[in-house]
């Protein structure tokens, strides 16, 4: 079964691909934008499955471009956004120039920021994509998919999202928890799951594009593994190291790391530290200790250049015992 809907995704594939439910969302009080989804197209046929709809852009919004996914398209939505264009008028341009002259295949989900730091949102699902096919979009949220089982797929999603409490991260992974059901997407029905992929990011304010402060994805799993609670028990392994290990004390200020991604050293600026830095230690994606610097002479640079290319966590850690990390990649 699994290799008859290869086989059909790859017939999509030349269709420019199908992918189906999703949602984009931001936080207006941390400034966070979210972008997370999932299909029953997998790494099979698309490198990445899902995850290929999401463009996050931190500090401006969040960008899905799905249904006959198309890249003219999402460079498009992309550029529009970063001329300033609001997420309607970003789906208005698209419309009218879609890069197949096919508008009515597309479905597009887009949040951001206005100029003064207010959430914006917007929504389309053309006339022609593929049945059952809709969007919800709310005044920080934007929720869409296409080949659903029916439109309570979208409802479950929006009212999960909108009653789970914690971060925004949170609420994204709970709206999709709210599509796991067999059959959300109709192609996957068969074997007994929502989809074949699922993933979620985030990006922080000041986050680069390429080093999003959360960036998970399944891109596949075995046949009959739900991928979405594949995904969770990966978030839920991403909070333990990032709320536990890596506990981040506000009075460190806001400091950032460059250059990120960085070469043969790392600079720490912005440290506002009441505390002194007694202690810097270098920990793997997996938040596992692998270097300390205790009582470091100079806490502004820090020496990288025997650590493999990866993603990495530097952690501060002050003479009252407190700690604070931000992540970085080795390139």
């Amino acid at each position: 079964m699994r290799l008859l809907l290869i086989l059909f995704a790859f017939a999509f594939m030349q269709l420019q691909a199908q992918d189906t439910f999703s949602i984009v969302a931001v936080d207006t009080l941390t400034g966070e934008i979210g972008s997370a989804g999932a299909s029953c197209i997998d790494n099979t046929a698309i490198a990445g499955g899902a995850k290929i709809i999401s463009d996050v852009i931190p500090g401006r919004g969040a960008i899905h471009t799905q249904s006959y996914w198309l890249a003219a398209n999402q460079l498009n939505a992309r550029t529009r956004m970063l001329a300033g264009d609001s997420p309607q008028q970003i789906i208005d341009w698209l419309v009218a120039n879609d890069a197949q002259n096919l508008p009515g295949r597309r479905q597009y989900g887009i949040v951001d920021f206005d100029e003064n730091g207010h959430p914006r949102s917007a929504a389309y699902t053309g006339a022609t994509s593929m049945d059952w096919k809709g969007h919800i979009s709310g005044g920080h949220y934007a929720i869409q998919g296409n080949i659903l089982l029916h439109g309570g797929i979208l409802d479950s999603m929006e009212a999960r999202f909108l009653r789970q409490e914690g971060t925004l991260a949170d609420k994204l992974m709970a709206a999709l928890q709210g599509a796991n059901v067999p059959g959300a997407d109709q192609r996957c029905l068969n074997e007994g799951v929502s989809s074949l992929s699922a993933f979620i990011r985030m990006a922080r304010p000041d986050d680069q594009a390429q080093a999003l402060f959360l960036d998970l994805n399944v891109p596949q799993t075995p046949y009959g593994v739900e991928p979405i609670d594949s995904l969770q028990v990966l978030y839920d392994q991403w909070k333990m190291i990032t709320g536990i290990k890596l506990n981040n004390d506000a009075s460190f200020g806001n400091w950032q790391l460059f250059p990120n991604p960085a070469g043969d050293f790392l600079i720490i600026s912005g440290l506002t530290s009441t505390h002194e830095i007694r202690g810097i230690s270098i920990l793997n994606a997996a938040g596992i200790l692998i270097r300390s610097l205790n009582n470091p002479d100079d806490s502004q640079r820090v020496d990288i250049a025997d650590l493999p290319p990866g993603k990495y966590f530097l952690q501060l850690k002050s003479n009252k015992g407190i700690s604070s990390a931000r992540p970085f990649i080795r390139q």
